[in-house]
């Protein structure tokens, strides 16, 4: 079974009044880049990838560099990974290249599991769980007066008090984008709302420097969070380490991580209590089972950051599926030596009407696709309404 066609579908959907703003950037839009890959035999894969910024650059990696390399080749994910990184490894060890690998990989995934008939979980190493544990990431800046707190504090309260409502035993708010006394604010407004049997998850999205968000962990601590994500900025291992050894809160980060060998040097260094690798970037299906070998020898429990459409939650599920307990008990608890899974609940039409499946959360959990492959099937009217850029090689 070789491949033969490779597509690239550069999708966007405009939010308009449903825009939000993390502390880095506003949402006017949600978007994403799906490859579909298409066998000799017939079958075909998607994966996803250019979900932190622009599609177009990462499109153009996979049709003008990638696609000559993999094309007409037999489908193996593995040897085509390390096929593609050697090709690129010169210019391409982060970003735009690791990405395009990303999605080229998850798709031949799919290819294989439908090509054996099972789930990807039970041919990447089997399945530990049938449905994860998920955990509802929300709670940004909305609305005209998104800078203003106080006049927000209602829409912020009705936001969080939904996602209990709506089943979710864990919530992950943001912070970073207003003054540490403002956003206090709104962590307490969001721990009095949800009460003290939900836990609280925080998302800096890398806005602090290393002695203010040492000040904001000591009044962190009086909320019970579960993990403090992304505190400072990437390339920051050192303020990294320093805050995981003198925080109370543990720390969580890599969503901007590429590859083993980036999670090497960032696992090394000691900078994270939870590990972050967002499979439709760090390198893929392939790559994240790497990436979890380090983490378990390091001590690290490994929550992939999940971001973009239906794809992506569908390839983080089959992989979360496999992971097991760390450390094992009788009896795992979600979060504490359990994996979960990240359920954005923002607006994002591509989440939620791009496939025939719905995600439905029940009892806390959202149930691993069991169809061959992803477990999902693409709904290509949905596809072409949105898609604004299609390219085939």
């Amino acid at each position: 079974m070789k491949i033969a066609n490779i597509e690239t579908f550069l999708l966007k959907v405009a939010l308009g009044s449903d825009r939000f703003y993390s502390s880095q950037c506003a949402f006017p839009d949600r978007s994403s880049l799906l490859v579909k890959i298409t066998t000799d035999s017939g079958i075909c894969g998607w994966g996803e990838c250019g979900q932190y910024g622009p599609g177009e650059p990462i499109s153009a990696a996979i049709n003008h560099v990638l696609a000559p390399v993999i094309m007409n080749q037999f489908v193996q994910p593995n040897v085509l990974w390390e096929k593609m990184y050697a090709a690129t490894r010169d210019f391409g060890q982060k970003g735009t290249y690791i990405e395009a690998i990303s999605g080229i990989d998850i798709a031949l995934w799919d290819i294989l599991g439908k090509e054996y008939k099972r789930p990807i979980c039970e041919i990447i190493g089997g399945k530990n769980r049938d449905a994860v544990t998920a955990y509802a990431t929300g709670c940004y800046y909305r609305g005209e007066d998104y800078l203003n707190p106080q006049k927000n504090f209602s829409l912020l309260e009705d936001e969080a008090r939904s996602f209990v409502d709506n089943g979710f035993s864990i919530v992950k708010m943001k912070i970073g984008l207003l003054s540490c006394t403002d956003d206090l604010k709104r962590v307490e407004v969001v721990r009095q709302t949800i009460g003290n049997n939900v836990k609280l998850l925080i998302d800096c999205n890398h806005s602090y420097n290393y002695f203010t968000v040492k000040k904001m962990c000591q009044f962190l601590k009086d909320y019970d969070i579960g993990w403090l994500e992304e505190p400072v900025v990437p390339e920051d291992k050192k303020s990294y380490a320093l805050l995981r050894q003198n925080s109370a809160v543990p720390i969580a980060g890599g969503e901007c991580e590429y590859t083993r060998y980036g999670y090497q040097d960032f696992l090394e260094q000691g900078c994270v209590d939870i590990a972050q690798p967002d499979i439709c970037v760090c390198g893929g299906l392939s790559e994240v089972q790497k990436i979890n070998v380090l983490t378990t020898v390091h001590g690290v429990m490994n929550i992939p950051h999940v971001w973009g459409s239906a794809v992506a939650l569908a390839a983080a599920l089959q992989y979360v599926a496999t992971l097991p307990a760390f450390p094992h008990t009788a009896m795992p608890v979600a979060l504490q030596n359990e994996p979960i899974i990240e359920y954005d609940q923002n607006p994002n039409p591509l989440r939620d009407e791009l496939c025939n499946e719905n995600f439905i959360l029940e009892h806390n959990r959202v149930a691993v696709p069991q169809k061959p492959g992803l477990g999902i099937t693409i709904n290509e009217e949905v596809l072409d309404t949105y898609c604004v850029a299609h390219s085939e090689v």
